[in-house]
């Protein structure tokens, strides 16, 4: 019963993965689709997926033979039927959505997904920019409480995978918005935009793997506005298309931070569990001093989504 064996969902769907892209690119540059291509910036992108790649096979394995070694203390063993599948799937996509969340305020966990927010494009190709260091994070813990209700391992990696196959077409621009219940429920392209947008009003919102409900319901849920375009890559562009830059610049900047001579030790700690753009001196721009800065340029966007009441930044 515990040797399960299901389909690798996300190799399946490389043929398509590669497909989409080149009919995208087709469209964009005929003029038939909106969005953007830039040669070496895609070439990176695709890389960086091939290194995600190879990390899985190297590395993934520990990760699955942790969970599966946590088996043997589950609660419950709720087999293999079409509910329980379904209930993986709905519940991984809320463990997704607090990972995802943990990864853009714990600089820790922001080092590996950084890479994925580095192209100032936004496009197919800007989805198979993914991590190479994901294992080192240790998020994997986060599928244990699902483990222990008893959700088999198996079942929650294949479940996984549809996941992981929705958020690939969601990143392009040549899909505007789509119908309201679709946008209400789903992730969708404008919805993702968002959350890869630099824009002050964007940072740190739609977190959301496939259901966009958990955004709304825990109120980190922004629209996009048209008078308010996305613009794409992180808060200081990395300037470089050297995929092993992309892949290690925020994990080497972070060591940097957290041994440099003449802090105390709270403050190397912080260096590594604070949100991304917190420094002990107060130096460095974190979101919320963004926002609040924002605010303080444009007094009448006070109060909209994603923006705070005021232009004063939030204590430490």
């Amino acid at each position: 019963m515990d040797d399960y064996n299901f389909p690798e969902v996300t190799q399946l769907a490389i043929p398509f993965f590669v497909a989409a892209i080149l009919i995208e690119l087709w469209l964009v540059r005929t003029g038939r689709a909106k969005g953007s291509f830039e040669t070496r910036d895609t070439l990176t992108s695709l890389m960086m997926g091939t290194g995600n790649v190879v990390a899985g096979l190297l590395l993934g394995v520990v990760s699955y033979w942790a969970l599966l070694w946590l088996w043997q203390f589950r609660f419950f063993n709720l087999g293999l039927s079409v509910w329980v599948f379904l209930a993986a799937f709905l519940l991984d996509d809320l463990r997704y959505y607090v990972y995802h969340r943990i990864a853009h305020r714990v600089r820790w966990v922001w080092a590996e997904h950084v890479n994925h927010h580095s192209s100032q494009h936004y496009n197919l190709s800007t989805a198979l920019r993914q991590s190479w260091t994901g294992l080192f994070t240790f998020m994997f813990v986060l599928q244990a409480p699902l483990v222990l209700l008893g959700f088999h391992p198996a079942v929650i990696a294949f479940t996984f995978g549809f996941n992981l196959v929705w958020q690939f077409w969601i990143h392009t621009e040549a899909i505007g918005k789509m119908w309201g219940w679709f946008e209400f429920i789903f992730n969708t392209p404008s919805h993702h935009r968002v959350h890869h947008a630099t824009n002050p009003r964007y940072l740190d919102a739609n977190y959301a793997g496939t259901l966009i409900i958990w955004d709304r319901m825990f109120g980190t849920f922004v629209a996009e506005l048209e008078e308010d375009r996305p613009r794409y890559g992180i808060v200081k562009n990395l300037g470089t298309f050297n995929p092993l830059k992309v892949a290690f610049h925020e994990w080497i900047g972070m060591f940097r931070d957290a041994f440099a001579p003449g802090l105390t030790m709270r403050d190397r700690i912080n260096y590594l569990i604070k949100p991304p753009g917190w420094s002990h001196d107060g130096s460095r721009e974190t979101s919320e001093s963004l926002k609040a800065a924002y605010v303080r340029r444009n007094p009448g966007e006070a109060g909209k989504p994603g923006l705070p009441m005021t232009g004063v930044e939030p204590a430490e």
